[in-house]
C-alpha cells in the first residue's frame, strides 16, 4: 500500500510538478539583490558564458580595477541576499530577469541618449508580440507541453519523456560508446546552456544538471504558477538564439536578427505576413520556410548556414511535412512553403555606410571609452551592458556641427560673412576646408569637454589626430614660456644683494638673464607680478634683414605686414599684433638660455679636448643618421638595378665621376662588368677599353676612401654607402640600417675632427648645445600638455613650425583659465554596468586635481594681453560679439595662428630654390569668460590648400557666427539643458556661476578713434557686400539705439560719421586695426 501511495505521489508530482514548484518558488524568493550606495561586500560575477561576456558582467572585476586607477570610484553596486551567494557558490546562474537586448548607450551632461548600440538590434518586446503560428512550431518542433494552461505549475526546465529517454541512452552509452546520444534539454534549460555556460556548450553531465536547476529556480522565480515564466521562455529563446556569425556583421542572435542578416527580411514584415489571414500566400509560405529554417538551424549553426545550407532547406522540408501531420499548419500552407527555396543574401563586402558627422563625436568617445575600460575594439564596446553620462552638451555640439557644415558650402558661407578679405576670395570653393571647434567648461577643478566635432564626413579628427601647423598660435607655447624662464630667474636670484647680483656669471649671449639681473638691481619692488609685466614690455625689433643661423642652416623669417618691418615692439604689443620677427628673437633669446644654463659647461666644451671630441661625434652621428634616413626613404621599395641606375643619373656625365661611383656601389666588380656599367651610363660617349682601363684601376675601391669617393663622384657619400647596402640587403629595415652604419657616419666627417677646421667645431657643437636646449624647450612644453615629444630644431618654432594639435591648444589656453593649473580633461563623469541585474555597479569620476604648471602671476599677466588681441589685434572681429541680456558683453580673448605649411628647398647659404604648399591652417584659440575656453580651426590640404590665401580672421568670424549657439551654454545661469555638470562632480557655485560675467574696456585714445573709424569702415563694407551691418556696428561702437533692420540707413550714416572723423588718429589706428587684423 506504501509503495502504491509512492507510485501515485511519484505520478501526481510528475504530471503537476505541484511540489517542486512550492519548494522552490519559497527558495526562489529568498535569491534577491537591491542596489546599494559604495562598493558591495555581498556581489560575485560570472567567470564564463557568451551572454555574461558578451554584455560585459564577467569583465566589471576586471574594469573596476582600470577605472580605480583613472580616477573613478564605484558610487553604488549591487547587494545580493545571502542565498542568491549560495547559488553562486553552487556554481548556478542566479535567477532574474535576463535582458534579451543590451548594448552601449551614450548621453550627454544633461542625460539626452546620442548614441545606442543594442544586441540584438532587434526583439520582441513580449508573448503578445509574437506571431502565433511561430509559437505554435517552435513547441511542436523543441517542446509541445510547455504552454499547457491544464499543467499551470510544470517546470519548464524538466520534460520527463524527453528527460527519461536521454538518460536510457546514456546508460546505452556505456554499453555501445560509438553510439550518439540524444539530449534532454527543454527551451529553458538551451537558454541557460547558450548564454552561461562555457563556450554555450554542455561539456558533461553536471553542466546539464547545473542548466536545470538553474532553468527551475528561473521558472519558479515569480511563483509557483510560473505560466508567464513559460511565455518568457519562448520570448528569450526566439529573441537571442545562437544562429552562427558572418564577416563585416559579427554574431548573430535571435530569430529577427537572423531574418535580417540570413534572408534579408524586415523582421516587422515578416511578422506581418504570419498574421496575415491567407498564410498560404506565396509571400507568406517564404517568410515561414525562412523563419522555420532558422529555428531548424539553431541545433548546429554554423554547420547548417554556413557549411551545408542544402541540408538545412532538406531538414525543414521534412519538418513542413511533420508540422502539416501534426496539425500546426495547413496542407496549403505546407505546399506553399515547399514550392520556395531558401537563398541566403550574400555576406556584405563593406560594413554599412556611416555618416561621420553625425557620429564624429560619439565615435570619439566610444574611442576613449575603450581606451578608459582596455578593450581593443568598438564591436565589443557596444555589446556592453553600459550606459555612460558624458561631459558633452549634445545639443550644442549639433547646432555647431551643423553651422560648420553650411560652412564648408558657397552658401553658407557667404551666409556667415567668410568671404572677404584675408578669408575666402570672390569665386573661392570652401568644399576642401575642414573646420574644427572644441569647446571646454572649468568645474570645480576639471576641465570638462562640452563640444568637440568638425564638418569632415571622414573618422579622421583633426582635434585630437593630426600634427598641424597652427601658425602663430605657437606664440602663445612661446610667451609662457618666456614668463617661466623670467619666474625661475625671479625666484633664483631674487634673495641677492645688489653686489651678489652684479657677481653673478652671464653668458655673453643671455639676453633674458642680463635683463633680469638689471632689473632686480635697479627696481625696488622685487615681488614677481611687476617683473612678469615688466618682461612683457622688453623691446625687439622687427626689421627682418637678418638671417638667423638656426636648425643647421641659415634661414630668414618675414612679417605679415611689412609696416612692423621697421618698428620696435615690447612683448605683449607683438603678441598682440601678430609680428613673427619679435617671436623669433624672442625664441632665439630663449635657445640661448637654455643653452646657457649652465655657463661653466658651455665654456668647458669649447675648451676642453676630450668634451669637443664627444660633442662633435654626436653631431656626426645625427647628422649622418638624418641623411641615412633620407636616402632610405628614397630608395626603399626599389629593385637593385632601379637603385644604381636612380643614384648613377644624379652623377655628373663625367667618366672620372661615373667610375667613382660605380666602382663605390660595387668594389668587386670585374673589368668587364665595369666596362658595361660604363658603357650604359655615359651612352654614344667615347669609351676605349684603354680608358676604361686605366678608370678601373684609378677609382679602385681600395684607393680611396667613402668621403673622397663622395667627393670626387659628387654625390654623399652616405648616399654611395646606402644604396651599396640596400643592394646586397634589400629587406633591411631602417633599424638595421642605422645600426650598420655607425662606423661609416662618423668615416665621412673625418675631416671635421681635423684641429685647423676649429672654426667650422665650434659651429657645430653650437649646433648640438642647441639641439639639447630643444629637447629642453620640447619637455618645457610637454609639461604644459604639448602633445609630442619634440619640437622642430629652429626658432622657427616659435611660429608654428613644430606643429601642434586643437585639442592641445585649448587645454594650453586652459592654464590660462585656470590660474596656472593644468587640470585633468573629463570626458566621461558616470559608468552604469549591468543595471537591474544582480552585477549592477556604477562608477562615477573622484573630485580630482590639476597640477600646478607655472604660478598664477603668470595667468594674471597673461589674460589681459590675450584680451587684447581681440579688443584691438589680430582677433578684433570678434570684439563685442558675446553679449548679455543686460547689454554687457563676456570677454573673450585668445591668438590667432595662421599655418602655411610649405615644401621648403634652401641652397646651403639659405636662398629659397623650391616652395610647395602642402597645407594650410586658420586657428583661433580663445577663452569665453572664466569658464569657457576652446579652439576653432580651418584646415586645408594638397592639393587644394595652394587655392586658398584665408587667414585667421577667418576663424574669428566663425566663432562670432557661433554666438547664437554657444550663448545658451555659456551664458550665466543657464539651464540644465545648456550647460548641467557632469554626475559626479562636485560644483562650487562660486567657480561655476560668476555673478557678472567679466567686462573690459579700453580707455586709450588711440583706441577709441581705432575702433570707431574700423567700426565705419567695417559697417560701409558690409553693406557693399549686401549684408546688414546692425551687428558690426553694435560691436565696434558699443550699443548706441541700433536697430535690427536697420542696416541701410545706419551704413550711410557709418560712412558720413567716418567722413567726419577720419583725422589723422582715425587714419592711423584704421591702418593698424586693418593690419592686425589680417595677420596670422
Amino acid at each position: 500500500m506504501l509503495l502504491a501511495a509512492t507510485v501515485t505521489a511519484i505520478g501526481f508530482e510528475v504530471r503537476t510538478s505541484w511540489l517542486q514548484a512550492h519548494l522552490l518558488a519559497r527558495y526562489a524568493r529568498s535569491l534577491s539583490f537591491r542596489d546599494g550606495r559604495g562598493a558591495s561586500v555581498a556581489i560575485a560575477f560570472p567567470r564564463c558564458g557568451p551572454y555574461d561576456r558578451s554584455f560585459g558582467y564577467v569583465l566589471i572585476p576586471q574594469f573596476a580595477q582600470r577605472l580605480h586607477t583613472e580616477g573613478y570610484a564605484i558610487a553604488s553596486q549591487a547587494r545580493m541576499s545571502p542565498n542568491m551567494l549560495a547559488v553562486f557558490r553552487l556554481g548556478l546562474y542566479p535567477p532574474y530577469h535576463e535582458k534579451d537586448q543590451a548594448g552601449l548607450v551614450l548621453r550627454d551632461s544633461c542625460g539626452v541618449r546620442y548614441y545606442v548600440a543594442s544586441f540584438p538590434t532587434s526583439t520582441y518586446a513580449d508573448f503578445t508580440s509574437v506571431p502565433p503560428l511561430l509559437v505554435r512550431s517552435l513547441l511542436y518542433i523543441e517542446d509541445r507541453r510547455l504552454l499547457d494552461s491544464s499543467e499551470p505549475m510544470r517546470n519548464p526546465a524538466l520534460a520527463w519523456g524527453r528527460f527519461s529517454r536521454a538518460l536510457f541512452a546514456q546508460l546505452q552509452h556505456l554499453v555501445e560508446p560509438a553510439e550518439r546520444t540524444p539530449g534532454g534539454s527543454t527551451l529553458a534549460t538551451q537558454i541557460e546552456k547558450f548564454r552561461h555556460a562555457q563556450d554555450g556548450r554542455t561539456r558533461h553531465d553536471i553542466d546539464k544538471l547545473r542548466q536545470m536547476a538553474s532553468a527551475s529556480l528561473r521558472a519558479y522565480a515569480g511563483g509557483a504558477d510560473d505560466m508567464a515564466a513559460r511565455r518568457r521562455v519562448v520570448v528569450d529563446y526566439l529573441n537571442t538564439v545562437p544562429l552562427a556569425a558572418r564577416p563585416r556583421v559579427g554574431a548573430i542572435h535571435g530569430l529577427r536578427d537572423g531574418l535580417q542578416t540570413w534572408y534579408g527580411r524586415d523582421p516587422r514584415a515578416v511578422d506581418a505576413l504570419l498574421r496575415a489571414a491567407d498564410p498560404a500566400s506565396a509571400a507568406s509560405a517564404l517568410a515561414y520556410k525562412q523563419a522555420l529554417s532558422l529555428m531548424i538551424a539553431q541545433r548546429a549553426p554554423t554547420h547548417f548556414l554556413l557549411h551545408d545550407p542544402g541540408a538545412l532547406e532538406r531538414l525543414t522540408d521534412r519538418y513542413l511535412e511533420r508540422l502539416a501531420a501534426g496539425g500546426v499548419i495547413t496542407p496549403s500552407l505546407r505546399d506553399a512553403a515547399l514550392r520556395q527555396s531558401l537563398r541566403f543574401t550574400p555576406a556584405p563586402h563593406t560594413p554599412p555606410p556611416v555618416s561621420f558627422v553625425t557620429e564624429k563625436a560619439a565615435t570619439a568617445m566610444r574611442v576613449r571609452l575603450s581606451q578608459l575600460l582596455g578593450m581593443r575594439d568598438l564591436y565589443a564596446l557596444d555589446h556592453l551592458d553600459l550606459d555612460v553620462r558624458t561631459t558633452l552638451d549634445h545639443t550644442v555640439q549639433r547646432a555647431v556641427t551643423a553651422r560648420l557644415r553650411a560652412a564648408a558650402t558657397s552658401t553658407g558661407a557667404a551666409a556667415e560673412g567668410l568671404y572677404g578679405r584675408n578669408m575666402l576670395l570672390a569665386h573661392a570653393d570652401p568644399r576642401h576646408i575642414l573646420y574644427s571647434f572644441t569647446l571646454y567648461e572649468r568645474v570645480a577643478g576639471v576641465d570638462l569637454l562640452r563640444v568637440q566635432t568638425d564638418s569632415g564626413d571622414q573618422p579622421f579628427d583633426i582635434n585630437q589626430g593630426a600634427r598641424l601647423n597652427l601658425g602663430s598660435t605657437a606664440k602663445l607655447r612661446t610667451i609662457i614660456l618666456y614668463l617661466q624662464i623670467v619666474t625661475a630667474l625671479h625666484d633664483r636670484y631674487t634673495g641677492l644683494d645688489d653686489q651678489a647680483l652684479r657677481h653673478v656669471p652671464v653668458a655673453p649671449l643671455d639676453p633674458i638673464k642680463a635683463w633680469a639681473l638689471r632689473y632686480l638691481q635697479t627696481t625696488s619692488d622685487r615681488s614677481l607680478l611687476p617683473m612678469l609685466r615688466a618682461a612683457l614690455q622688453r623691446t625687439y625689433s622687427g626689421n627682418p634683414d637678418e638671417a638667423f643661423f638656426t636648425g643647421g642652416a641659415l634661414q630668414r623669417f618675414s612679417n605679415f605686414d611689412a609696416a612692423d618691418d621697421h618698428a620696435v615692439l615690447s612683448v605683449a604689443t607683438g603678441f598682440q599684433h601678430s609680428v613673427n620677427l619679435v617671436f623669433v628673437r624672442l625664441m632665439r633669446d630663449i635657445v640661448r638660455y637654455e643653452m646657457d644654463s649652465r655657463p661653466e659647461l658651455a665654456a668647458q666644451v669649447m675648451r676642453n679636448p676630450a668634451l669637443r671630441i664627444a660633442y662633435l661625434k654626436r653631431f656626426a652621428e645625427s647628422e649622418g643618421a638624418a641623411f641615412v634616413s633620407r636616402f632610405y626613404r628614397r630608395y626603399r621599395g626599389l629593385e637593385p638595378r632601379a637603385m644604381e641606375t636612380t643614384l648613377l643619373a644624379s652623377v655628373p656625365a663625367v667618366p672620372f665621376r661615373k667610375a667613382a661611383a660605380i666602382l663605390g656601389l660595387e668594389p668587386g666588380a670585374t673589368p668587364q662588368r665595369f666596362a658595361a656599367q660604363m658603357r650604359a651610363a655615359l651612352p654614344g660617349a667615347a669609351l676605349d677599353d684603354a680608358l676604361l682601363a686605366t678608370l678601373y684601376s684609378r677609382y679602385a675601391a681600395t684607393r680611396f676612401d667613402l668621403a673622397d669617393r663622395g667627393f670626387i663622384a659628387r654625390v654623399h657619400p652616405l648616399e654611395l654607402w646606402v644604396v651599396s647596402y640596400l643592394v646586397e640587403h634589400p629587406q633591411a629595415s631602417l633599424r638595421q640600417l642605422l645600426r650598420a652604419s655607425e662606423a661609416q657616419r662618423l668615416e665621412v666627417y673625418t675631416w671635421l675632427f681635423r684641429t685647423h677646421e676649429r672654426r667650422r667645431q665650434d659651429m657645430r657643437i653650437r649646433m648640438v648645445l642647441e639641439a639639447e636646449a630643444y629637447r629642453r624647450i620640447a619637455a618645457a612644453w610637454q609639461r604644459l600638455g604639448y602633445p609630442f615629444t619634440s619640437v622642430t630644431p629652429s626658432f622657427a618654432c616659435a611660429l608654428g613650425a613644430s606643429g601642434d594639435r586643437p585639442a592641445a591648444l585649448a587645454e594650453l589656453i586652459g592654464t590660462v583659465v585656470n590660474g596656472g593649473m593644468l587640470e585633468p580633461v573629463r570626458q566621461i563623469s558616470e559608468l552604469d554596468f549591468a543595471a537591474g541585474t544582480p552585477y549592477a555597479t556604477r562608477f562615477a569620476a573622484l573630485p580630482s586635481h590639476g597640477t600646478r604648471v607655472y604660478p598664477q602671476a603668470i595667468a594674471d599677466v597673461l589674460r589681459p594681453v590675450l584680451l587684447s588681441v581681440v579688443d584691438g589685434g589680430t582677433g578684433i572681429r570678434l570684439r563685442g560679439a558675446y553679449r548679455l541680456a543686460d547689454g554687457s558683453h563676456i570677454a573673450v580673448g585668445g591668438k590667432t595662428g595662421t599655418g602655411d605649411q610649405r615644401f621648403d628647398v634652401y641652397s646651403p647659404r639659405g636662398r629659397l630654390i623650391e616652395s610647395r604648399r602642402v597645407k594650410r591652417s586658420a586657428t583661433f584659440v580663445f577663452f569665453l569668460g572664466d569658464r569657457f575656453f576652446g579652439t576653432i580651426t580651418a584646415y586645408a590640404r594638397e592639393p587644394y590648400a595652394a587655392s586658398y590665401h584665408f587667414t585667421s580672421a577667418m576663424t574669428v568670424q566663425l566663432l562670432r557666427d557661433l554666438a547664437p549657439d554657444l550663448m545658451p551654454l555659456v551664458a550665466p545661469g543657464a539651464p540644465c539643458a545648456a550647460h548641467a555638470p557632469a554626475v559626479g562632480l562636485p560644483v562650487a557655485p562660486a567657480q561655476a556661476a560668476p555673478r557678472r560675467p567679466a567686462m573690459h574696456r579700453v580707455s586709450s585714445s588711440t583706441a577709441h578713434h581705432a575702433r570707431a573709424a574700423y567700426g565705419c569702415k567695417r559697417s560701409a563694407d558690409m553693406y557693399a557686400r549686401g549684408h546688414g551691418v546692425a551687428r558690426e556696428l553694435a560691436a565696434a561702437n558699443g550699443p548706441s539705439g541700433v536697430r535690427r533692420g536697420d542696416s541701410k540707413p545706419v551704413s550711410l550714416i557709418a560712412a558720413n560719421r567716418c567722413r567726419r572723423r577720419s583725422g589723422a588718429g582715425a587714419v592711423l589706428a584704421i591702418s593698424r586695426l586693418e593690419r592686425t587684423e589680417r595677420q596670422a
